[in-house]
């Protein structure tokens, strides 16, 4: 009854047997944003499983967990909530109460949502932030060690960025930071994560690209990002020439590296790029003194 309710008012909706196959589900990647529980379940409880759900997410994704009991002693209804239920309804439910309940829960779940969205967020560009790039950034190494596979480090720092600020104010700058958003989001790999390091730095990670690959996309990002001035509004239609200076490391599949050790090399490289000259692309390998200069200046 239950079930077709929920189909009824639109719901898509996942049964469980038991409180066991709700606890599988519920651990899944693609795991119900909502879940209504039975309090009496075979094999695990339904505060048995609220407890569960909330001692292994901590706070995100958050899972809305609604109780349905016909228990109505106030202890039982402590008890049920302490274990990390948001809200009860007891049986049998009435469907406006119901329906009331599940808004609530559905406005909450989409305020976490959107929470977690711009906490993952840079504001200014809408490229991801340096702490999820980072959280990301570890997964994706672990990966590339189970699989033996390389991953590409790339550094992007605006070249003359701190002149547009002196000269048009930091509107402006504002713009020229999101335009440069754009163009990289438009040209690095659907699979490819970008994110804002700081300030005018932007850090990219190319999984799966080796040291030919990676620079092939870095100096493709370079021309990309060197096509056209920035036309800036806010400095009465001003076009100001946009080149970038990107510094290229990838991690060995041998070694024990850390995402702090491979952004310390990227820099190194980045920092190289700056000295000889700017708006060009340099590669330094994890194990290499040296750096290889990939592309000249088209400006100065």
């Amino acid at each position: 009854m239950l079930e077709a309710t929920l189909r009824k008012w639109g719901y898509e909706v996942i049964v469980a047997c038991d409180g066991a196959e709700a606890w599988e589900i519920l651990q899944r990647d693609s795991a119900p944003a909502i879940a209504i529980l039975d309090w009496v379940m075979p094999c695990l409880t339904g505060p048995e499983v609220c407890r569960k759900v909330r001692h292994q997410q901590g706070q995100e994704p958050y899972t809305y967990l609604l109780l349905l009991t016909s228990k109505n002693m106030k202890e039982d209804l402590i008890e049920g909530m302490d274990s990390g239920a948001d809200d009860y309804i007891t049986k049998p439910f009435d469907q406006h109460e119901l329906q009331v309940r599940l808004r609530a829960g559905t406005r909450i779940v989409k305020l976490q949502q959107e929470l977690r969205r711009q906490a993952a967020h840079d504001p200014l560009t809408g490229v991801l932030s340096r702490s999820k790039a980072f959280e990301m950034f570890d997964r994706e190494l672990q990966r590339s060690l189970r699989e033996s596979l390389p991953l590409s480090v790339l550094l992007v720092d605006l070249d003359h960025f701190k002149s547009v600020n002196d000269t048009y104010g930091h509107l402006a700058g504002d713009e020229v930071l999101r335009e440069a958003a754009r163009r990289l989001k438009e040209a690095v790999r659907s699979y490819d994560i970008l994110s804002r390091y700081g300030g005018e730095e932007f850090l990219i990670l190319m999984p799966g690209c080796d040291e030919e690959s990676a620079r092939t996309q870095a100096e493709r990002l370079r021309q990309a990002m060197a096509e056209s001035p920035v036309i800036i509004t806010s400095a009465n239609g001003a076009a100001h020439p946009l080149t970038a200076s990107i510094g290229v490391t990838i991690s060995s599949p041998l070694a024990l590296e850390s995402p702090e050790s491979l952004v310390r090399v990227a820099d190194e490289a980045l920092y190289a790029a700056k000295r000889t000259g700017r708006n060009r692309v340099v590669f330094r390998a994890t194990d290499d003194i040296a750096a290889s200069v990939l592309s000249e200046p088209v400006s100065a």
